[in-house]
């Protein structure tokens, strides 16, 4: 396509001119997303109707049904079946549409050498041996060498892990060349400018190879096994009970004619449609969605849904350093001004602070020595900020030192145009100098401005400013201030001197020498406020946190020290002389990785999985993408985080906040419950549906009854009615208030072996009580077959629904909780109630095959359901319910 055109398609879609559209695709930098074809809605339907055994039975009752006549009955299933397939493919379409939008490309373009001239191409056309010219803020579209530069510096922590600049010098030769001679795609010029020659492309790139190692196995899902295992055993279940109690009329027939063997076989498949949870798909989908929705309101979008129930069962957190437990975002922390160490409050690049001495608070403007530390911060300064439009958040462009330097001074209100004067000249800062200068022309006269490393700025000051005064700096002085300096340097701060000094002409050639000190600050990497917080909920929860950082020791250790985590520590080099088998012994005594490869990553999570761990693993940059795609759960960082990571990732944080993972453990959490509340809730109705029609036909020849108790449409009609419109709704139950109190449940299974007698014993209780309803109805009463049948039908309905409000909590009982606890449950109650109603009081009980009832015969129905409701409040009160869930409301 036509750069042109397509810059103007861009710009079309979004509002924007082609200027704005070129500058944000040169600040994106290469595509990083892996891609993804859209899915068209036929595929979904496509696969919808194929995986879905439910539908070819229902069609198969339906055919049978119009082949000996039974026209109503065979529109009526073929309705069902269309219900089946409409629900579960608005589902996954919605899904499917949600996860689309997350993964939208975007390509960039770069500033080639192509005819002797500077031409912006697209990056994925730049091959090997094309010249680039790449300036500040611009991300590098391939790995280069450099051929010129002029004061390049660059973030590399996309692959490094490490936040902090490093300084680029152009190569000698094309055959002689380091490290320090080479950029790498995926990483951006912080400062400076340079023209470099690509030397590989795409997959060949130090990113590519990482990227690589992203694709080599897929992951398995727990949730997705637990289903497949339930389904294995109910797919039996449904075959067996289907087929034994379609033998047993066959045997108990009198006469057998071809209507008979036909209502047999319908029946026979009705029951294996009802013995199958067909609603369970639709279900699990909706749950899920809605636990999609509840995390995406804390920051937390979810890339798989599926993952979704599998972040409840994490038992360890593999988290990175820099931008995951830290903001990410250089931060000044300490001033060193006129023997005083001021403490200066926040994080990250908000200007929201307070300035502090022993505690106490004061205003930095009415402290001279500080104002001019900051005007001088500010003037000596390349960078700039600007407001994102959130309060007091700023985005920066430059160096994230100097980005730091300015979010000071906006701490006190100063900013750069509040201040008149006029940069005449500059000296940069060098690797060798270690100091930069600017000469400035002001209303007051005329100011060298400095900051550099403090040992050499000390060096060229000979007195300090105090209370306004230039006081002589003596021997005793400055070695107090290179003291407090390796203090900071101890503590892994960042420190930086600030001077200036007074001078008659603007000579550009002006001397550096004869400084006045100002002060040192010392800033770091600070960590996030409420990560300690999290931490310790973490703890309470039983989850592990480990960092895994590629930061120097000292620096993980020091940020470490600050948010309460502790334990053994180890590097990089430490784990190559490890065997897998020998790390997987030793990696749950280790806290505190550091050094670490992306090789070490993904080695570490598969050592912790070894050993029976669930792991998440959270990260922003490349270096994290192949652990975080082996891992049970990667989380990316939104704001700060690489295509690549988020692309792997099942869940990807929009406020790259460690909280926010907390936050979505707790809704995974809740939604293993409410998945083992419906799951157990469809199971016990489905297996009262079973009882109900082979013990009907078991007891038919003693009882005078005819079998089937139940018809076909009825058994279809509950199953779509009065059992899944109540289990979505389980599915919507709230978090309970102790669900992080409690330890991991560590690959526990959706139905464990209480729940199991659980869900056996309420579908007897049900199925018992619904037979004593038609037993009092036919036999007691001496009402006909079709007042008993529906006798029986209604009973079963409201036990359902009263099955569905008992399962709510498997702690907290019926009759002491308020009934709009889930007020979703009561509106599916009254829509069930409601459709109840219009089948056996409208025309449609002719389809149904259904009668009315008088009000004893609704006093047994409501008695039966308010029977349930107390025995099962009574099980509440033993030890089985307790051993359930430990985790529910």
């Amino acid at each position: 396509m036509d750069l042109g055109r397509y810059l103007s398609m861009i710009g079309n879609t979004f509002g924007l001119s082609q200027d704005e559209v070129r500058l944000r695709l040169k600040e994106h930098g290469p595509n990083e997303i892996k891609g993804t074809r859209k899915t068209h809605p036929l595929q979904i339907f496509l696969r919808q109707t194929k995986k879905n055994l439910i539908l070819y039975l229902l069609l198969f009752a339906s055919l049978i049904s119009f082949v000996v006549g039974e026209t109503v009955t065979a529109v009526t299933i073929v309705l069902v079946a269309a219900m089946v397939v409409t629900v579960s493919f608005i589902q996954e379409y919605r899904a499917e549409k949600a996860i689309q939008a997350l993964k939208q490309m975007v390509v960039p373009i770069s500033t080639a050498i192509r005819g002797g001239k500077e031409t912006e191409v697209l990056s994925s056309q730049l091959v090997p041996g094309d010249i680039v010219t790449l300036r500040s803020g611009e991300k590098i579209p391939a790995d280069c060498l450099l051929i010129e530069e002029n004061n390049l510096r660059v973030d590399e922590s996309v692959l490094t892990g490490e936040s902090r600049e490093i300084s680029k010098k152009a190569a000698r030769s094309e055959h002689s060349y380091g490290e320090e001679n080479m950029i790498f795609m995926g990483t951006f010029v912080i400062a400076g400018r340079c023209r470099a020659k690509i030397v590989h492309t795409g997959m060949n790139t130090r990113f590519g190879a990482i990227a690589s190692m992203i694709s080599e196995t897929e992951k398995s899902l727990p949730l997705q096994q637990k289903l497949n295992k339930i389904a294995r055993f109910m797919v039996i279940v449904a075959v067996v009970a289907s087929f034994s109690t379609g033998l047993l009329m066959l045997t108990r027939a009198e006469v057998l004619s071809y209507q008979s063997l036909t209502n047999i076989l319908i029946l026979t498949l009705a029951l294996a449609v009802s013995a199958f949870p067909e609603g369970l798909p639709a279900v699990l989908i909706t749950t899920l969605a809605v636990g999609a929705r509840r995390m995406a309101k804390k920051n937390a979008i979810v890339n798989r849904m599926s993952i979704i129930e599998t972040l409840g069962e994490t038992t360890v957190i593999c988290t990175d350093k820099t931008g995951t437990l830290t903001s990410g975002e250089m931060t000044v922390k300490k001033i060193y001004l006129n023997g005083k160490m001021v403490q200066v409050s926040g994080s990250g690049y908000e200007a929201a602070g307070e300035f502090s001495v022993a505690e106490r608070s004061f205003d930095p403007k009415k402290n001279p020595g500080l104002t001019l530390l900051l005007k001088t911060a500010v003037i000596c300064n390349d960078s700039r900020i600007k407001r994102t439009g959130e309060d007091h958040q700023y985005k920066i462009s430059g160096t994230p030192t100097e980005g730091a330097l300015m979010i000071l001074a906006a701490k006190a209100h100063l900013f750069r145009e509040d201040l008149s004067y006029l940069r005449v000249e500059e000296i940069p800062f060098t690797s060798d100098r270690k100091m930069m200068s600017v000469l400035s022309k002001e209303k007051e006269g005329n100011f060298i401005y400095a900051k550099g490393a403090p040992e050499i700025l000390l060096a060229k000051c000979h007195c300090q400013q105090i209370n306004g005064k230039c006081v002589t700096l003596n021997e005793a002085q400055k070695e107090e201030i290179l003291k407090e300096n390796a203090q900071l340097n101890h503590q892994s701060y960042r420190t930086l001197a600030l001077a200036y000094k007074k001078v008659e002409r603007l000579d550009k050639d002006y001397s550096e020498d004869g400084l006045i000190w100002a002060g040192l600050v010392g800033m770091e990497d600070p960590p996030r406020e409420e990560v300690a917080q999290a931490l310790q909920l973490c703890q309470s929860a039983g989850i592990s946190v480990k960092m895994v950082t590629g930061d120097h020791q000292e620096t993980a250790l020091a940020i470490a020290s600050q948010i309460g985590l502790s334990g053994k520590a180890v590097e990089g080099t430490d784990l190559d002389q490890l065997t897998d088998e020998e790390l997987a012994k030793v990696v749950n005594q280790i806290t505190i990785f550091s050094r670490v490869r992306p090789e070490h990553k993904l080695r570490i999570v598969k050592a912790l999985q070894a050993i029976g761990e669930i792991v998440t693993m959270t990260g922003d940059g490349v270096n994290d993408a192949p652990a975080l795609k082996e891992a049970h759960i990667g989380v990316a960082m939104g704001k700060n985080g690489t295509d690549v990571s988020r692309s792997v990732a099942d869940l990807t944080l929009k406020d790259d906040n460690f909280a926010t993972i907390v936050e979505a453990i707790k809704e995974g959490r809740s939604i293993f419950n409410n998945i083992r509340k419906f799951v157990s809730y469809q199971l016990a109705c489905n297996w009262a549906e079973i009882l109900i029609l082979f013990i009907g036909v078991l007891l038919s020849p003693f009882l005078g009854w005819q079998a089937p108790l139940l018809l076909a449409l009825q058994i279809l009609f509950m199953n779509l009615v009065t059992d899944d419109l109540p289990a979505i709704t389980l599915g919507l139950n709230r978090t309970s208030k102790d669900v992080m109190r409690i330890k991991p449940r560590r690959k526990a299974e959706i139905f464990n072996r209480p729940l199991f007698y659980m869900t056996i014993g309420v579908g007897v209780l049900m199925a018992f009580l619904t037979l004593t309803s038609f037993y009092i109805s036919f036999n007691i009463l001496g009402q006909g077959l079709e007042v008993a049948r529906t006798t029986a039908l209604v009973t079963l309905i409201l036990l359902e629904i009263a099955g569905a409000f008992s399962y709510r909590s498997f702690r907290q009982k019926v009759l002491t909780r308020s009934p709009f606890a889930n007020i979703y449950l009561v509106y599916a109650s009254v829509i069930s109630v409601i459709a109840t109603l219009v089948i056996v009081y409208s025309p449609l009980s002719h389809v149904f095959e259904t009668t009315s009832l008088d009000s004893f015969s609704w006093f047994i129905a409501s008695l039966a359901a308010i029977i349930l409701v107390i025995i099962l409040d009574l099980v509440k009160n033993l030890d089985i319910s307790r051993s359930v869930t430990q985790t529910t409301s």
